[in-house]
């Protein structure tokens, strides 16, 4: 090996790698899903430079091991400068467009230009997470040569190498899965757990005896969590429905069942049952059986609309499972929802079967977010054909949602990746804001499933494989709310979708930010109300924008 190439091959910084993180810093500026403030687009193009720069790094490595041929010296010293260069150029270029492609996300949702995308604070974010996580792998690279130096020492090379990978590949995870994150994770249940004891003196508990939490009901007020009493509480009442629907409005059954009222899922789903029983929830025309999303909290958006459109002739029931958010519940205890989710509709469902058919209530389940997606793996279609629920409406079905990706895969040819047509529209629809799927005069079969989403929802629209294959939404006619600047790059948009969905609640009406002029659509898509109308539609809009916002 020549003085350059060993120079080369030991230099702190690989030219070829430093030019593809200046490529991949770049790719992660243009527009994608949801508009992102600097530090986090800056800690974005951090990340994938990073990795930009190992692929470089690897292919070099790759080259010298394959013995491919290499130019002169004098030649690679040129070509490695001339990289950097242009490198340092497309850098630049990017941050002098960073504000023109966060308008193009911004103008399609309706949110003002900006006046200032702050291109140095997103520079100087991206070099700081660069060097963190350049200076990390430089560590566990370190590691990993001195495990193979004292494994050469009594092993063959090739043995030895392997085996030192392993043990450093298992030595790193042990750190930061079973050391840094479990700990993390723990510290973030334990507070989150705190903030759900807390009861707010602005909620008094109940004193009617029919509301759940109250003197006479068979739930305990202080353990029902801070989402429970904001929902037994926080309703429309009789009089209040009664200005939008009319004469014969009336009080709607709200059960909710805190995690820390009951010691495991079934006991929960018990009380839930006792307590929907006593309340008279299956007296009421329509019962819906929801899944929350991770902290517990319910959407006022998807209940008010639809007590107020069914005249308050409506039960709902709700079991909390975890105090955390959505994305850490699933870190911890993913099984915890699922398992929750299963025995209350198994519980409620089998009570519902034994009950008269003409005098029963409908039956609908509906969840949002990871509600959704827990609610999806709850439901056995097969095993209910005898005696099937009415309907569903999930909003906000996370990508792994099982239902959503047979909706999803399965559509019909010429029809679109965000608004999918699945067979002739008798089981299946899709709305967002751009409308629905089928038009009105198809024929509905006896159960109902619909899906509200969003075409900028990132934690519906993610996949893996957007990291090397080009989702079909990027080519398809573009989604109102998507901007038609938005590109694919390999990796890149894979971490681009990510970051959009820790960022998905930002912008109202868009993204993973449901709002309840939506859900009435969809409401009225499942449960086909008496006399419906647009103008029934606008007005109920209207009632329900004087409650105020959900957030």
């Amino acid at each position: 090996m020549t003085e350059t190439s060993a120079k080369t091959s030991h230099r702190w910084f690989h030219p070829l790698g430093l030019f593809l993180a200046a490529l991949f810093f770049t790719a992660s500026l243009t527009p994608s899903l949801i508009p992102r403030e600097a530090v986090m687009q800056g800690a974005l193009g951090g990340v994938v430079a990073i990795i930009g720069y190992h692929i470089g790094r690897f292919l070099g490595v790759g080259w010298r091991w394959l013995e491919l041929p290499r130019p002169a010296d004098r030649t690679l010293r040129i070509g490695e400068w001339l990289l950097l260069a242009l490198g340092l150029g497309v850098l630049i270029f990017g941050l002098s467009r960073v504000a023109q492609w966060q308008d193009a996300t911004r103008t399609v949702m309706n949110l003002p230009p900006l006046e200032d995308a702050r291109p140095l604070v997103i520079l100087a974010t991206g070099l700081f997470v660069f060097f963190a996580l350049w200076l990390f792998f430089r560590i566990v690279g370190a590691l990993l040569w001195a495990i193979d130096a004292a494994l050469m020492r009594v092993l063959p090379r090739r043995i030895a190498i392997g085996l030192g990978l392993a043990a450093t590949v298992w030595l790193v995870w042990a750190l930061v899965d079973g050391v840094l994150l479990q700990r993390a994770l723990r510290a973030a249940d334990a507070s989150f757990e705190a903030a759900d004891v807390l009861i707010e003196p602005e909620i008094p508990q109940p004193t009617d005896p029919d509301v759940t939490g109250s003197a006479m009901s068979l739930v305990e007020w202080d353990k029902m969590g801070r989402w429970g009493r904001f929902f037994v509480t926080q309703g429309p009442k009789a009089e209040e429905i009664g200005e939008f629907y009319g004469p014969g409005a009336m009080d709607p059954v709200r059960v909710y069942i805190g995690r820390r009222s009951a010691d495991d899922a079934q006991a929960r789903a018990n009380l839930a049952l006792a307590e929907l029983i006593r309340t008279g929830g299956f007296e009421r025309s329509t019962l819906v059986v929801v899944v929350p999303v991770g902290t517990g909290w319910m959407d006022p958006g998807g209940h008010d609309t639809l007590e107020f459109m069914t005249g308050g002739d409506v039960a709902t029931v709700a079991v909390q499972y975890s105090y955390l958010t959505s994305a850490l519940s699933l870190m911890v205890h993913p099984e915890y929802g699922v398992e929750q989710a299963r025995v209350l509709f198994d519980t409620i469902y089998d009570h519902w079967t034994t009950l008269p058919p003409e005098s029963r209530p409908k039956l609908y389940v509906h969840g949002l977010s990871q509600g959704s997606y827990n609610s999806q793996r709850t439901i056995r279609l097969y095993d209910m054909l005898g005696d099937p629920i009415s309907g569903a409406l999930w909003a906000g079905s996370p990508f792994l949602s099982p239902l959503w990706q047979n909706v999803r895969d399965g559509r019909e040819l010429g029809s679109t990746e965000w608004q999918p047509q699945f067979g002739n529209g008798s089981l299946a629809r899709v709305i967002n804001q751009a409308g629905r799927a089928l038009p009105n005069q198809t024929q509905w079969g006896p159960v109902r499933m619909v899906f509200l989403h969003y075409p900028s929802d990132p934690i519906v629209a993610f996949t893996f494989d957007s990291a090397v294959r080009r989702p079909d939404w990027f080519t398809e006619a573009r989604a109102p709310d998507v901007s038609p600047k938005l590109q694919w790059f390999p990796i890149v948009t894979m971490f681009q979708l990510a970051l959009d969905m820790a960022v998905s609640l930002q912008v109202e009406g868009h993204g993973h930010y449901y709002i309840g002029d939506d859900y009435i659509d969809a409401w009225a898509l499942v449960l086909d109300p008496p006399g419906w109308s647009e103008e029934r539609a606008a007005a109920l809009r209207a009632a329900y924008d004087k409650r105020g916002p959900a957030f």
